[in-house]
């Protein structure tokens, strides 16, 4: 099983070529960043662990800008978005960022998508809620489309373009994965052939369950804490990869952080 990172990369942490290259440093094997393009001020939408919206929602950088920066200063390590908010962007440009990512970094994209939670951010991009996951679905079969055609269409309910061209290529089959826990998530990886990134779960006796409900779709848990009875439970389930959660910090911090994570990938890594 593979150990990775999941964090947030703001204004206020450590750069990311700098967390980039001391992750890799350390034996991980990939970097997921999550994405928000903005929090609306309304606060309508209840954050769904509860509590106070952490500060980094509000200062993420945009996850392809920080990837390239890592992909620059690493030779290895995976680079994905933990979860990339597919819903609220433009199909088109989206294709080329992950493309363009994927070229730069010698095939190392990760492509992780979700539906969302915050209602009035996807509303202030045009989204509307209720068919959020109907689009979704259209959005990731229109990237393949752009992604493996020369001439490439698509015509949707929700995304319809006629033939265009672009480039770059991905060097390869950028893995997708679908981000949530819920059973409509993991039916939209095993109906669209992606793989699953569900949050890891806290009680080591519901791991299998959870990993075997997959199948044959790899799963990757993400944002796990660093419980080794967890993470052994995770490695005997099968799954291909945990990543651990490190708090959005500043340099010395993560440093820290990153140095008590890192004990565990030989055991687990």
């Amino acid at each position: 099983m593979k150990l990775g990172i999941t964090t947030f990369v703001t204004d206020e942490t450590a750069p990311p070529a700098e967390l980039a290259a001391a992750i890799e440093e350390r034996g991980f094997d990939a970097m997921f960043l999550a994405e928000h393009s903005h929090i609306p001020v309304s606060r309508q939408t209840p954050y769904p662990r509860g509590g106070d919206l952490p500060r980094g929602y509000y200062r993420a950088l945009d996850p392809f800008v920080s990837l390239t920066a890592a992909a620059a200063a690493t030779s290895t390590l995976k680079l994905g978005t933990g979860i990339a908010l597919l819903i609220q962007r433009d199909v088109i440009h989206t294709a080329k960022s992950v493309a363009s990512l994927d070229l730069v970094s010698g095939g190392r994209a990760l492509f992780g998508v979700a539906v969302g939670w915050n209602r009035e951010e996807m509303r202030n991009h045009g989204t509307d809620p209720r068919t959020r996951g109907a689009l979704l679905d259209e959005q990731i079969q229109a990237l393949r489309t752009i992604w493996t055609h020369e001439e490439a269409e698509f015509h949707g309910a929700h995304v319809d373009f006629d033939p265009i061209r672009q480039w770059p290529k991905p060097v390869g089959e950028v893995p997708v994965y679908i981000g949530g826990n819920s059973a409509t998530a993991l039916e939209r990886a095993k109906r669209l052939g992606a793989r699953w990134l569900p949050n890891a779960l806290t009680d080591p006796k519901a791991v299998a369950a959870q990993v075997g409900q997959a199948g044959s779709v790899p799963v990757t848990a993400t944002s796990a804490a660093p419980d080794p009875a967890v993470l052994e439970a995770y490695a005997q389930a099968g799954a291909e990869r945990v990543t651990l959660a490190l708090p959005a910090s500043s340099p010395g911090d993560a440093w820290r952080r990153l140095d008590a994570l890192g004990a565990l990938v030989s055991a687990f890594g």
